[in-house]
């Protein structure tokens, strides 16, 4: 052991060095899988030589054999191992075969992950949840949950367990070290492929004769063909009639002919049409014109309308705005029935998008137009309050079927709006003004304030800084409330506008009944809007007087040496 004294010594110290440096020309390292060379086969043991290293690594005979090595344990034959330890605390070196064995699986996996390429394993045992699967190249053990095994139910998983079939990797847990794998990508890829074959027979406008009916959804039906594979016709290829459900028309096991029309090669379907058989309705159309009237058979009423048919295959949808000219929410099954034959006219008719818009109310008079002709905007016309809400009233009009809008603004010129809405009562009558008529949009706006005059009128001939003579209605703290004579409308003039000297804006100086007069500082007909100020009124006043009493010169080149001068003179002369 005296080898061992001085490991700190300069001899020691340049072997380390130079052991390092051959490591390190060889790429030896711990952590790594290298080839390794059988030297020497014992009953118990296989020595390895790896170049590089200082001796050779020893391995467990029964680790190989256990790994499938059996028939590697030869001298001469290189196997490949993980070297765990260059050298341990008794100065040998650490190999393992089993651990570089499935580091190897692992990498194999992970590329066939990325890759996205099956892999070869067999099932060995069932577990909880699914089967253990090993793989094949370097059986490393894998999980396959029982809903991979197979695309459809199976009663037992016997006949599949030991054989070598391919999985598709589903998963990897590199932090775990677990892979999940499933059988069921497989078959279903298999499938796929057959099914794919079979498509490959098929082309846009072939006619498939004698498939049977095998399903049906809300969607469409599903057709049986050779016993091959199942195709779909959808609900709007059924018939040019409208279908609510194919069970309407098929029954299961029935056969008929098909029409492709469409095949998906990346979904692997093929779409057909039945009613691409026989001629196209539609193909008629040129017997219809927009503005004439027909009659039209209600097939279906839904919540928005009802579809109607011109004639077998050839529909159309009556929405429900077009059914009343006075009904704002139209509920169709209430006022047709399916089987019904109504009068319509045509509004449109799009060839490209094979559309036809129908109408019922224009079969019937326009009662707004109607109302026009009777009472054009401008008119005085009777009605009944019909309702209200927090901010209008509905008015019935006349003995027509409509109801006029009255907001509560154009109820009174001078009352607040919210409060005269509540002096109405449903079932009330009202004559009101017609002020705004909208065939168009169906809508007539009316007011009841229009039928009198306008209060605000009487500032129409006035302007701004115009003096005008007020009655002192009552007084606050906040100021006057005053009203023009021979006006309706009262005014509030504020106390910060009753003076220009502070001490004069009180209130209090005016008393109810009293006449005063003011000037107009404020006119707004948009808005509606007046201000009063007596402190304007003595502005303009002030104003009036220095222009009327001083003299265009005064306060002009007056030096004020000179005015110095003149007070001392007059001083002085008052002393005398």
């Amino acid at each position: 052991m005296e080898i061992f004294k001085d490991l700190k010594s300069p001899e020691n110290q340049l072997f380390e060095k130079l052991l390092s440096s051959q490591l390190s020309k060889n790429k030896i390292e711990e952590g790594k899988i290298i080839d390794g060379k059988i030297t020497k086969i014992t009953d118990k043991f296989v020595f390895i030589f790896i170049q590089g290293l200082k001796s050779e690594p020893v391995i467990d005979i029964n680790e190989l054999k256990t790994i499938g090595y059996k028939e590697k344990i030869l001298v001469g034959e290189n196997i490949p191992v993980l070297l765990e330890k260059i050298e341990d605390k008794n100065g040998e070196v650490i190999v393992s075969a089993a651990k570089a064995q499935k580091i190897k699986g692992w990498y194999e996996l992970e590329r066939a992950y990325e890759n996205n390429e099956s892999i070869s394993g067999k099932i060995t045992t069932k577990c909880k949840g699914g089967v253990i699967v090993e793989h094949t190249e370097t059986g490393s053990l894998m999980f396959c949950p029982g809903s991979q095994i197979s695309d459809k139910p199976l009663k037992s998983i016997d006949h599949l367990i030991g054989i070598q079939q391919k999985f598709a990797i589903i998963k990897l847990d590199k932090v775990r070290g677990n892979a999940c794998v499933s059988r069921r990508q497989i078959v279903s890829s298999n499938k796929r492929e057959d099914k794919a074959k079979i498509i490959e027979k098929f082309k846009v406008g072939d006619i498939i004769e004698g498939a049977v009916v095998k399903g049906y959804s809300s969607f469409g039906c599903f057709f049986e063909v050779n016993n091959e594979i199942d195709v779909l016709v959808h609900l709007q290829e059924i018939s040019y009639s409208r279908v609510n459900h194919p069970d309407e028309i098929f029954n299961i096991g029935e056969k008929h002919n098909l029409k492709v029309i469409t095949i998906d090669k990346d979904k692997l379907q093929i779409g057909c049409s039945i009613k691409q058989l026989s001629p196209d309705p539609f193909e008629h159309i040129s017997n219809y014109k927009i503005g004439e009237k027909y009659k039209v058979k209600v097939d279906k009423i839904t919540d928005y309308g009802c579809f109607c048919s011109l004639e077998p295959g050839l529909s159309t949808l009556l929405h429900s705005s077009e059914m009343s000219w006075t009904k704002r929410n139209v509920v169709p099954k209430k006022l047709f029935k399916i089987g019904d034959n109504i009068d319509c006219i045509i509004t449109e008719i799009d060839k490209e998008k094979r559309r036809i818009a129908i109408s019922h109310k224009l079969t019937i008079e326009n009662p707004y137009q109607t109302f026009e002709n009777k009472y054009p905007e401008g008119s005085t016309v009777d009605g009944t309050i019909s309702t209200s809400n927090e901010y209008a009233l509905y008015i019935k009009l006349d003995e027509f079927d409509i109801d006029g809008f009255l907001h509560a603004n154009d109820l009174s010129y001078t009352n607040n709006p919210e409060d005269e809405l509540k002096k109405f009562k449903k079932g009330e009558k009202i004559k009101v003004k017609v002020l705004e008529i909208k065939k168009e949009e169906q809508k007539i706006r009316v007011g009841l304030k229009q039928l009198s005059k306008d209060p605000f009128d009487w500032f129409k001939d006035k302007k701004v800084n115009e003096i005008i003579t007020v009655n002192v209605v009552s007084t606050d703290n906040k100021g006057l409330m005053v009203k023009p004579e021979n006006c309706e409308l009262e005014f509030l003039i504020k106390k910060s506008n009753i003076a220009i000297n502070a001490s004069d804006a009180r209130p209090s100086r005016f008393v109810g009944g009293e006449r005063i007069d003011a000037a107009i500082s404020e006119l707004n007909f948009d808005k509606r809007k007046v201000t009063l100020s007596i402190k304007l009124l003595e502005e303009l006043q002030n104003k009036e007087a220095v222009s009327k009493f001083s003299s265009p010169l005064s306060g002009k080149n007056l030096p004020f040496s000179s005015l110095s001068e003149k007070l001392g003179d007059k001083k002085n002369k008052d002393k005398e």
